[in-house]
This record gives structure tokens, C-alpha cells and sequence, in this order.
């Protein structure tokens, strides 16, 4: 898609730093190597619209021989959205899904009821150096979707909506925004939008959406005259009409949010409930390990091994 009219910066910031409700620095962890960036869930905030986890995976860079290895793991009552900038990542799951991902591309990974998955770098990127660097979002289900069937969606580069113009490309991910839709099926209502900003550019966020937040991958932006860098997330107050403004050097952001979830969310290790009754009853179908008629399965293409669930 072309240039789109509702790209143009022509609202008015004025004194927008007053829309800022939440700012989040994303937490570094280091796993060996492979630098994890974690925004969400934060002791400031436990989402944004559906968006319950947020992810930035790396920038890492592999020797020859080495890689991810995610072992199988079970999900229930979330959907997982991965995304790649630099890299590829093989995914695997108990529905017999054996796909890789590359970048530009999204996996929508719906848990439901439950679902088992293996993340990998393994094969032949493994015979040289590589590297990776993308995003993982944890999208909590309504409580109407929570005990639904497990399923998985992927959707290649070219079937996105990119919407161009005044120094902005943006690439639509989930939901809807700027008068696009992307074709990834989603449970409640949601936008998901990778953009990057050339030195200037202003980029206003779509008004219709009850939670909107904006986290910064590379370079700068400004709102009301206050500069954010790489790491922080800023969530905004719901119907403000806003833009946020590129550095000197430009920047490259991800937008998300949607509508508000019905209600909190017990989250445990890999599990999200809107009970903790449905938390516990997971936690103990996984550690009876009954892949063959239990509520969880392996992989079929990876299930030598698996990640025992916590003590606690």
C-alpha cells in the first residue's frame, strides 16, 4: 500500500507529555549470551489492551554451532506473536506444526485450552555465525476464548498492509490501524504495528483504540517535548490524540494495544488464567506428564525432551 492520508502528522501535539500515563524501562536479562529485553508484564503495569508480555529477543549474534534451544513448553489461555527484525527461528507444536519464521513475517500461536511448543535455531543456520533479533508478545485471550481449541496462524511478509508516506513505513502486524487491517485472526480487539521513522518524522497514533502504547527498538523519539530511547515502553491515556516524533537519527518503534481484557490475569511461568483455579489445574496436567492422553502433547517433531515446570 501507498502513501495513506491518515499517516500525516497533522494534529497538533501541544503539551502531549501530559497524555504519558506509564513509562516502563524494559528489564535486561542475560541468557547465556542472548540478551532478553522484558517490558511487560511490569510492576507498573500488567498490560496494554491484550498485550500481557513483551519481549525484545537479542540483538544476539551466534558462533557456529550455536543457536536457540527453547525445549518443548505449554501455554494455555494466551496466544504468543513472534516476529522477527534479523534472523530466523524454526517453531514446532503439538498441533504438528513445523514452520519457520522469518523476518517480517508473524506467528500467531493460539494456546487456548492448551498447547506445547519448541522455539530453535537448528539445521543448517547452524553451520555458520548468525544472528537474531525480534519481538515475542504474550496476547491475553477473553475469558470467552480462554478454554478454546489450540491453533496456529502465519502470515508471510507480503500479505501484511505497509503503509507509507511523510518519512514512515509501517508495517500493520495485528488488528487494525490508520484505516488498514492485517489478516492475522485475532480474539479481542487489537493493534500491533512495527514502524520506522525517518530523522522528524511524526507518527500519530490511532484514536481508537481504548490503550495505546509505544516501545522504542532503535534511535529516539520525543512527545511534549520529552526524548525517550531504546528500551522504553510509553503507554498513553486512553482517547488523548497523539503523535510521537523521531529523533535526529530517526527511530524504529513498535505499537500496540487495544481494547482492555475483562478482568486480571494470574500469570505462572508459561500460563495465563483469569482464575487461579485454571492455573492450577494446568500446573498439574503438565507435571503428570501424560503426553499420550493428557491435557498437554509434545511436539511430534521434538519431543525427546521438555521443560519440567518450576518448584514453585
Amino acid at each position: 500500500m501507498s502513501w495513506n492520508p491518515a499517516l500525516d502528522p497533522d494534529i497538533p501535539i501541544g503539551d502531549a507529555v501530559d497524555a504519558i500515563d506509564t513509562v516502563i524501562v524494559a528489564r535486561a536479562r542475560d541468557l547465556g549470551g542472548f540478551e532478553v529485553r522484558r517490558a511487560l508484564p511490569s510492576v507498573r503495569r500488567q498490560m496494554v489492551g491484550p498485550f500481557i508480555f513483551f519481549d525484545q529477543m537479542g540483538p544476539a549474534e551466534f558462533v557456529t554451532g550455536q543457536g536457540i534451544d527453547v525445549r518443548p513448553h505449554p501455554h494455555i489461555g494466551l496466544a504468543t506473536v513472534t516476529y522477527l527484525l534479523r534472523g530466523k527461528m524454526h517453531h514446532r507444536d503439538s498441533l504438528g506444526t513445523d514452520r519457520w519464521i522469518e523476518p517480517g513475517e508473524v506467528n500467531l500461536m493460539t494456546a487456548g485450552h492448551g498447547i506445547t511448543h519448541s522455539e530453535r535455531t537448528d539445521g543448517e543456520i547452524r553451520n555458520h555465525p548468525h544472528g537474531l533479533l525480534g519481538l515475542q508478545s504474550w496476547v491475553a485471550l477473553p475469558k470467552s476464548a480462554e478454554d478454546s481449541p489450540a491453533a496456529f496462524h502465519h502470515s508471510g511478509k507480503a500479505e501484511l498492509p505497509m503503509l507509507e508516506g511523510e518519512g514512515k513505513q509501517v508495517r500493520l502486524i495485528m488488528g487494525h490501524g490508520w484505516g488498514a487491517r492485517a489478516p492475522v485472526p485475532t480474539a479481542s480487539e487489537t493493534i500491533y504495528a512495527d514502524a520506522i521513522l525517518a530523522a522528524g518524522a511524526s507518527l500519530p497514533l490511532p484514536d481508537d483504540h481504548e490503550d495505546r502504547g509505544v516501545y522504542v527498538l532503535s534511535g529516539e523519539v520525543s512527545v511534549g517535548g520529552q526524548s525517550f530511547g531504546p528500551g522504553q515502553m510509553l503507554i498513553f491515556r486512553p482517547g488523548d490524540r497523539i503523535a510521537v516524533k523521531a529523533g535526529d537519527q530517526g527511530a524504529r518503534v513498535m505499537v500496540l494495544g487495544g481494547a482492555t481484557m475483562d478482568g486480571p490475569r494470574f500469570i505462572w511461568w508459561n500460563f495465563v488464567a483469569s482464575s487461579q483455579d485454571r492455573i492450577d489445574a494446568a500446573k498439574e496436567a503438565w507435571r503428570a506428564g501424560d503426553w499420550a492422553h493428557g491435557r498437554f502433547r509434545l511436539p511430534p517433531h521434538d519431543n525427546a525432551e521438555f521443560i519440567p515446570a518450576p518448584e514453585k
